[in-house]
């Protein structure tokens, strides 16, 4: 009779335990999550760039480049209301294609899976760069923005394309890379550019140009929106133009180094002289040396002086 209560028992407990095993798988999490990342458009040489998780809830954001963890953003907390963002402060280190990844744990690992990012495509972009010239050579060119339709889509292509020719209604955006010679021919980045312009006729205020990543390389640009609406460029012909960048001063690198030099030997504050001849000594000092020289700010324009047929033209919605 002992024996069979102890076979009750002991599967009694048998049955407990796998009851407990069970209310533990249904209690695993199941709500799912979502990330997603913002291409940073990073620039090679230009310092960090910003990658930014979005999350659906809280937690922590693993990034990645190139399926290994970003030095510093193996786990950035996301903030703790919506929108939950996660920043990760990346500098890379070649141009070119690279994967950006992400996987994302909530805080409330019971009720929330966690999930990974769609990864980016990344193409970190280097400068476009010019001819010699001095001090500041330029390269501008002007194309139509993507996106037109109708009568106001370009002729051949979907946009981007290169031309002096547009159309009442598109968008002209002016693109523009160069050096600074005085620089031993650095590339125009805001690095060494203190403004970039671009001054249109008929336009009041100047065009200012930004400096970005564009596909995989690097160069400044500005648009300008033309139309009827109030605020936009419409006057037909040809459109006069100027760009202009300042380059911002660099101060000359300097360094104390020892050197040493004669000075006369003085007693009881007299010159000490032996048979005639002023006596002297060797002093050891520091001087200052330049190791770089300054190179002042300059200031580089481009004014298109082409044949006026291919000069920048605006011109009127064809007849359909």
């Amino acid at each position: 009779m002992k024996r069979l209560m102890s076979l009750v028992v002991a599967g009694a407990m048998a049955l407990g335990s796998v009851a407990v095993v069970g209310v533990s798988t249904a209690s695993a999490a199941t709500t799912p999550t979502t990330i997603k990342l913002t291409d940073p458009k990073a620039i090679l040489g230009l310092g960090a760039a910003n990658i930014v998780a979005t999350t659906s809830v809280a937690g922590k954001v693993e990034f990645t480049a190139g399926g290994t963890d970003i030095t510093g953003c193996a786990a950035v907390a996301t903030g703790t209301v919506t929108p939950f963002l996660a920043t990760c402060s990346w500098t890379p280190a070649a141009s070119g294609a690279i994967s950006l990844g992400a996987n994302f744990t909530p805080t409330d690992a019971v009720t929330y899976a966690s999930s990974t990012a769609t990864p980016i495509a990344e193409v970190v972009a280097v400068p476009v760069q010019g001819n010699p010239a001095a001090p500041i050579s330029l390269y501008v060119d002007t194309i139509v923005a993507s996106g037109s339709t109708g009568a106001l889509a370009p002729k051949f292509g979907v946009g981007c394309e290169i031309t002096s020719e547009f159309i009442v209604g598109q968008t002209i955006v002016f693109r523009v890379y160069g050096n600074d010679w005085a620089q031993g021919g650095a590339v125009l980045t805001p690095l060494n550019v203190s403004s970039a312009t671009v001054t249109i006729g008929g336009v009041a205020t100047p065009v200012a140009l930004t400096y970005g990543n564009h596909a995989g390389v690097a160069f400044w640009t500005a648009p300008l929106a033309t139309g009827t609406a109030t605020g936009q460029f419409n006057t037909l012909g040809i459109m006069t133009y100027k760009v202009t960048f300042n380059t911002i001063a660099v101060p000359a690198v300097t360094k104390k180094v020892r050197a040493s030099k004669l000075v006369p030997t003085i007693r009881n504050g007299k010159h000490v002289y032996v048979h005639g001849r002023l006596v002297t000594h060797r002093v050891s000092y520091l001087k200052t040396v330049v190791v770089t020289p300054a190179v002042p700010g300059a200031t580089g324009t481009f004014q298109s002086n082409f044949n006026p047929l291919s000069q920048v033209t605006l011109n009127a919605v064809p007849a359909s």
